[in-house]
């Protein structure tokens, strides 16, 4: 599968109607759009800051939908969002939880690569960071996303509260060092975010 994600920013007096108009109106949209296959959405409400993920079929999908949710994310973000920055992904792995409690927390790291070295980023993270996320109390899911040619990827893993999201902090900066220096990859940045939106539909037959 294929993601597009939104990173907006801006006034977080105005983030509420953000979330609003994109899980109303910028929701039903996504939905009626060929080889969607469900979305993600994470604010910090304290900085001003919205995350969302759009999950596709195939690329072929993603790029059908770029022109129409372009229209979609402009209109939805215009009261709120002073800067936005949309790219995509190819979803080297993905276990994607169907739905969260409202106490769900997210946590986002990014990372860059020599692109001949993504494959082994991807080991890592198959062979030794999920499973061990797995063991850990309230882990919902994850996913890394990779750029392959840019050399870029993006970590996202859901906690069920904000007990068992603190709880990872330790263990998972462990985990982080250990698979970066194993895949000689930099983290750029790790973020934490509340879980407004998560819903996953089954692929295509």
């Amino acid at each position: 599968m294929f993601v597009r994600t939104t990173y907006a920013t801006g006034d977080p007096a105005a983030l509420d109607g953000a979330v609003r108009a994109l899980t109303t109106d910028g929701r039903a949209q996504l939905v009626a759009e060929p080889g969607f296959r469900g979305a993600g959405m994470f604010v910090d409400r304290e900085v001003g800051k919205l995350m969302t993920g759009t999950w596709w079929d195939d690329e072929e999908a993603l790029r059908a939908s770029a022109d129409r949710m372009s229209e979609v994310r402009a209109r939805m973000l215009s009261g709120f969002a002073a800067t936005t920055t949309v790219d995509t992904w190819e979803a080297a792995v993905a276990t994607r939880p169907e739905a969260a409690g409202e106490d769900a927390r997210f946590r986002l790291t990014r990372v860059e690569f020599a692109p001949a070295d993504a494959d082994a980023l991807v080991d890592a993270y198959e062979s030794g960071v999920l499973p061990a996320l797995r063991a850990m109390h309230g882990f919902l899911g994850g996913s890394l996303l990779l750029d392959r040619a840019a050399g870029r990827g993006m970590v996202g893993a859901v906690y069920a509260d904000r007990d068992s999201l603190a709880a990872s902090r330790g263990p998972v900066a462990a985990l982080r060092g250990a698979a970066t220096s194993r895949a000689r990859a930099t983290v750029r940045s790790v973020e934490e975010f509340d879980v407004v939106l998560l819903e996953a539909r089954p692929p295509s037959s």
